[in-house]
């Protein structure tokens, strides 16, 4: 596993970007910005935004830079407004009207700041009957539709954790429309503008495939199926004689030929293409998969376009032959991650920093970005 340090910055250094503390998809968009090597300041709040989370293992503050800004305070929205005025991007992820009342809001920002991409992160997005209401990534997956293809026919939906949501239907349409932005405020005449990052949005986005199949008639309205979403017995991941699992997904037939083939089944199972003999098809699979151990089957599968992989754990994934070879996951101040993605061949990206801890960069920030305020306004680091 690759352990990195002060490596290259990426093809974004020089952009500077300003994240209001939140959690969730708004930190990982901002993660994401100075994985590719923009110098991101994170104002902290006084006392902690109350995750819970040890603030030295929240990688989502890896390649970041912490003050502490109490935007309560008297001098806290003035401090923030002039980090505004000298930065290219700005992120917030409160519920719509908040950062207005703290008088950081867009209008004041881009008043300071005409170029500035103000990005902000939310589940209901900034208007709509739901706008002002809590929730969390399961809630609008759940409105999108999303959830609901999600699982076995007969049980709950499945929930794929935080993932489909928070970082795929938000943090990465968040990143997208800032990158979108700051190429139209680049432009001769170009100007800044607020980017609105809603959840529901990217989620349901993220179907746009699903939907065109669904109106072509290719694709049935109800969970576990079709093609891709469990219902096919050749897509879907089946036990092993150990209680562990192997993915498969020969969708093509020359991929699918050479499954049954080397499952040991060729000679003995239905015609694929024959829809009504595909639970005979899905059981003589799964008894096969229970006759060896998962490692078993990732040996006999080694080499081949069966399209099948072991199903790793977290702690397991890192130490994949492909994925070490790839330094997919690197090592940092003794914790193991995720590396930076996507990769360039000009501009390589790295792990500089460890998480940042809250307020830890205040005097580095002052002097780099030129904001004498922040010395003012500095609370003790918790």
């Amino acid at each position: 596993m690759a352990t990195t340090g002060n490596g290259p910055h990426g093809p974004l250094g020089g952009l500077r970007v300003v994240e209001l503390a939140g959690i969730g998809p708004g930190p990982f968009a901002a993660m994401l910005l100075a994985d590719l090597g923009a110098d991101v300041v994170r104002v902290d709040r006084p006392g902690g935004a109350g995750l819970g989370i040890d603030p030295a293992r929240d990688l989502t503050n890896r390649n970041k830079r912490s003050v502490l800004v109490d935007l309560k305070a008297p001098d806290g929205p003035a401090t923030v407004l002039e980090l505004a005025a000298r930065a290219d991007v700005l992120i917030e992820g409160y519920r719509p009207g908040v950062a207005e009342r703290l008088g950081v809001g867009p209008d004041a920002c881009l008043a300071r700041n005409p170029k500035l991409v103000y990005g902000r992160m939310t589940g209901w997005g900034q208007d709509g009957p739901l706008a002002e209401r809590a929730g969390h990534d399961i809630a609008y997956i759940a409105l999108t539709g999303t959830l609901s293809m999600i699982g076995r026919p007969d049980e709950p939906p499945t929930v794929p954790a935080n993932l489909l949501g928070d970082y795929a239907g938000g943090s990465l349409y968040l990143v997208v429309g800032i990158l979108a932005a700051l190429q139209h405020a680049r432009t001769p005449g170009g100007t800044g503008q607020v980017v609105d990052a809603a959840i529901v949005d990217g989620a349901a986005h993220l179907a746009t495939m699903i939907h065109g199949m669904l109106a072509a008639g290719g694709w049935q309205d109800r969970r576990g199926s079709n093609l891709l979403d469990g219902g096919c017995p050749f897509y879907g991941s089946y036990e092993t004689a150990d209680g562990q699992y192997m993915a498969v997904g020969p969708l093509e037939q020359r991929f699918y030929e050479e499954f049954v083939t080397l499952l040991g089944i060729a000679d003995t199972v239905p015609d694929r293409d024959d829809l009504s003999r595909w639970d005979e098809l899905r059981a003589a699979v799964a008894d096969r998969f229970r006759t060896r151990s998962r490692a078993e089957w990732t040996e006999v599968f080694d080499g081949s376009d069966a399209c099948v992989a072991p199903v790793l754990s977290l702690g397991e994934a890192p130490h994949h032959p492909h994925l070490a070879a790839r330094a997919t996951f690197v090592e940092h101040g003794g914790l193991t991650q995720p590396a930076p993605a996507p990769r360039f061949s000009a501009t390589p990206t790295s792990v500089r920093t460890a998480p940042a801890l809250p307020g830890a960069d205040t005097e580095a920030v002052a002097a780099d970005w030129d904001v004498p305020g922040l010395r003012t306004t500095r609370k003790d680091t918790p």
